[in-house]
This record gives C-alpha cells, structure tokens and sequence, in this order.
C-alpha cells in the first residue's frame, strides 16, 4: 500500500501487475453482464451500466473491450446466471471485513470465502454483524497530478452538482456523494474534462481499527490475500487502519 488518501484504508489494493489487471478485467466483465442482464444494454438508458462503464474507463479497460462485454452479455441476457452476493465477518483485532463477490455458485463462495477468514483467525457472522459500522457513499477520486482544475474550482463544481464532502489529499482529490448522485456528479465532472481514477459506490468505515500484534497483521494480511486471489470477489471493504 502506498499513499495517504483515505481511499488507502477502505479497500485493499492489488498489485499494479498483468495478472491483477487481468482479474480487474473479469470482474468487470461480470457487472457489465449483471448490468445488461438488470437493464438492457444501452447505456442512456441504464444507469448502472453507465456506472460500470466509468469503472471501466477509469481502471483503463480498453474501449472494444467494453463494447465486446455489453454485446456479448446482450446476446447471453438470458444465460447470464451470476449473483451478487455479500458476506460479512470479523477479522484479527475486531476489524470488520465486507466482501462483495459475482458467483455463478453460492455455495463454492461461500465455502471459499469462509476458508479465507477461517485460515486468518477470522469468522464470517450474520447479515448486517458489521455493515452497521460503514456507511455506503458515492467515492470519486482524482489524481491531483492529471488535474488542471484549481482546487477551490473542482471543490465548487463539485458541491454545486450534489456533492456532499470534498477533500484534498496529499495526492489526489476525494469526493463524497449520496449513492444516489453519485452519476450526476460524475457527469458533471466529466463534462468539465475532469479524469476519475475512480467513481463508484463504496463503503466507508465510520471508525477504524488499529493493530499492534504481530500475529494479529499476519492474520489480517493473509484474510485480504486470500480474498484477493478469489475469483468470485469483487470487492472488500474493511475498517483495520492500515
């Protein structure tokens, strides 16, 4: 991990390598087929799949290649069988860990994902155990080095378009909306030539966790890992304050 922008402290990050690019890939290869499965495959008039297509762009997914996903899951809508599905849990230290994941099997997910906490001393719990303890927002972030725009002037833009915080980093920009106008700020942004290292709905930590104990950091860094390696996961949100 590398940086200070809280964004470091909300999800863990892969390595800048082929391989993760790849899985970042799939995985949006899936939300676009859930998307197009959910709301058709133009994007005017879906939403979400506009959602999923400025994560894209922003994790540099070439332009044919979502194209090729959106046609490709157009044709399939109807053999589309991914499910999303989100599992809650304790790790080392009462850290509380969120994991969203696309399966086409819940119970090889669920088994996998229960495996990962298990091997880092950690428990899945019920619905709900931890979520309380986050607090589901509209994320924008932008990289202060691909951005012309004055601070005060992004800041005002921003604000006058819905958002709700906005706050500067020692290397980036971050804005804070309601999950809900989150596309509108977004547009906004993108009409004024504003490039997003990323824009979608997260979950933030109302608080975080510190931990000392050496075990405890090995157990924690061995959940995330193994998490990251799964297939079936998208995405996982955790208060440990890294």
């Amino acid at each position: 991990m590398s940086g200070h922008s809280k964004f470091a402290n909300i999800k863990h990050k892969k390595e800048k390598n082929d391989a993760a690019k790849g899985k970042t890939f799939t995985m949006i290869g899936r939300e676009i087929a859930i998307a197009v499965k959910e709301g058709g495959p133009d994007p005017a008039n879906n939403s979400k799949l506009r959602d999923v297509i400025a994560k894209a762009k922003a994790n540099n997914m070439p332009n044919d290649t979502i194209d090729r996903g959106i046609k490709k899951a157009a044709g399939d809508s109807g053999n589309v069988n991914y499910e999303v599905v989100t599992y809650e849990g304790y790790g080392p230290g009462g850290t509380a860990i969120i994991v969203d994941a696309l399966t086409d099997n819940k119970n090889r997910t669920a088994a996998n994902v229960r495996n990962c906490f298990s091997k880092g001393q950690g428990s899945i719990g019920t619905q709900g155990c931890v979520s309380y303890m986050f607090d589901k927002k509209g994320q924008i972030f932008i990289d202060k080095e691909e951005c012309d725009m004055d601070a005060d002037d992004l800041m005002m833009t921003a604000l006058d378009a819905g958002a709700e915080d906005f706050a500067e980093e020692e290397d980036s920009f971050e804005i804070t909306t309601d999950p809900a106008e989150l596309a509108t700020v977004r547009d906004a942004l993108s009409a004024q030539g504003i490039v997003m290292t990323q824009a979608e709905v997260t979950m933030i930590p109302q608080t975080y966790v510190t931990l000392q104990d050496e075990k405890d950091l090995a157990n924690i860094h061995k959940i995330l890992d193994m998490l990251d390696e799964d297939d079936d996961v998208q995405t996982v949100y955790h208060n440990w304050d890294e």
